[in-house]
């Protein structure tokens, strides 16, 4: 269930990035963590963004820039990200289990480790996205574009495929679907 959410300003995200730089270059001893749990940002520009290990936890990321982004660890649990620019991102870690995914552009990104279990991928573009011992359990995959992504080690049992799709996964990666 989605809390309350918060609208920023452009001075108020600022401040929240730069104290969040402070944190993470200090070790976690200085600044403080990025919360930006259930905050609308929608259509934001978050090109190159440095928010690892931030919270997400809920935001509204629909139509957001986060291109080249470090989100690193970060809390995306239960994020809104349809139609974000997520290209060559580094999600290396991060929780996205039951992000809004539809849509998405992850070409490239960096998904090793990454928990997406439930995450709704419909239509996502993962082309060269490398997905090595990524989380895919009963996420919802169907129309998502896995050409040149790299699935070894990823887990993908209960994930929804259409079955051309998922006959075309199991032939370029080599690999298999737990239980099956």
């Amino acid at each position: 269930m989605r809390g309350e959410v918060v609208e920023l300003d452009s001075i108020t995200l600022e401040k929240i990035l730069e104290d969040h730089k402070i944190w993470l270059e200090s070790g976690y001893r200085k600044g403080s963590r990025a919360n930006l749990h259930d905050v609308v940002l929608f259509d934001a520009d978050l090109r190159d963004a440095n928010l690892c290990d931030a919270d997400l936890h809920g935001a509204d990321l629909c139509s957001a820039n986060l291109c080249g982004a470090d989100l690193h660890g970060a809390d995306l649990c239960g994020a809104y990200l349809c139609d974000a620019d997520l290209r060559d991102a580094d999600l290396r870690g991060a929780d996205l289990f039951g992000a809004d995914l539809c849509d998405a552009d992850l070409r490239d990104a960096n998904l090793c480790d990454a928990n997406l279990r439930g995450a709704d991928l419909c239509g996502a573009n993962l082309c060269g996205a490398d997905l090595r011992g990524a989380y895919l359990c009963d996420a919802y995959l169907c129309d998502a574009d896995l050409r040149g992504a790299y699935l070894r080690g990823a887990y993908l049992f209960g994930a929804k495929f259409k079955s051309i799709q998922k006959e075309d996964i199991l032939k370029a990666s080599n690999i298999k679907f737990e239980g099956e």
